[in-house]
């Protein structure tokens, strides 16, 4: 019965999922769904909800990242996700920036519409294996020589969790760009608001009619909230119990996972 009376759960028009670490584990092997997801996605879709995959997945462009969840099982399609390569390519053809990029190869194809020639900024992204320390001193390097560095990172999440442990995520790296070169990132993709904001409008859902639901406390939670969300935390993904103690973020609720928290917002239906 306590259940039945989540609050939290009431008047809600839209969800809004991370996709890593709440659909499933990454991982080298294409990764792993976690369990109860690919019904929960489905179930959301048969109650009628709003749904949007809020990622700020850049280790793929979003129609490879997309097919890899649909062969895991996932009801999902491309226009369903907001992902912060398309965003930061609106934010560069607006400004007139011509990147330099330090992503991921497999996320290359996104910028393809860009002129990368003579480069007036740099883009960082999740670049995994490309983080070397060649690759960031040639990013370093395009920033220190500009009068006015831009420096746009399209995330910045501290770790993430593939199949074989914690991975050190985009966050890491342009804070070392940031200290070197005396200049703050734009960040692009959770938890900017402007990220948060354009999912809402895509679903056409206010702020207060929608739920974020994710496995990082700073990032989904955090970044949701500031926008007048509600959102939860899932005990999967990166989630450790030490986020429960957060000095800043206290989530509407914490649920088991993915299922659970469907399970309780159908409920209220």
């Amino acid at each position: 019965a306590a259940r039945a009376m989540a609050a939290w759960a009431r008047a809600v028009r839209g969800l809004l999922l991370d996709v890593s670490g709440v659909l499933y584990d990454s991982g080298g092997d294409g990764g792993v769904p976690i369990a109860g997801s690919v019904e929960a996605v489905r179930r959301i879709k048969a109650s009628g909800l709003k749904l949007r995959f809020c990622t700020n997945e850049t280790q793929a462009t979003r129609e490879k990242f997309v097919k890899k969840l649909q062969g895991l099982g996932f009801d999902i399609s491309v226009a369903e996700v907001t992902a912060p390569a398309p965003a930061a390519c609106r934010i560069l053809k607006e400004r007139s920036l011509r990147p330099h990029l330090l992503v991921h190869n497999d996320l290359v194809p996104e910028f393809s519409e860009i002129d990368k020639t003579n480069p007036n900024c740099v883009v960082i992204g999740d670049a995994a294996e490309n983080f070397t320390y060649a690759n960031l001193n040639e990013a370093f390097r395009v920033l220190i020589g500009m009068e006015k560095p831009v420096l746009i990172s399209l995330g910045r999440g501290r770790y993430y969790k593939e199949t074989d442990g914690l991975k050190l995520d985009v966050g890491a790296y342009m804070k070392a760009l940031e200290y070197a070169c005396d200049v703050q990132a734009e960040v692009v993709g959770k938890p900017s608001k402007m990220f948060f904001e354009s999912a809402l409008a895509e679903m056409g859902v206010p702020p207060e009619q929608a739920i974020m639901i994710g496995d990082d406390i700073e990032s989904d939670v955090g970044g949701a909230q500031r926008c007048g969300m509600r959102a939860l935390q899932v005990r999967t993904g990166k989630y450790r119990p030490c986020d429960e103690n957060h000095p800043h973020v206290k989530p509407d609720a914490y649920v088991n996972n993915l299922a659970e928290a469907v399970d309780i917002i159908l409920q209220q239906l």
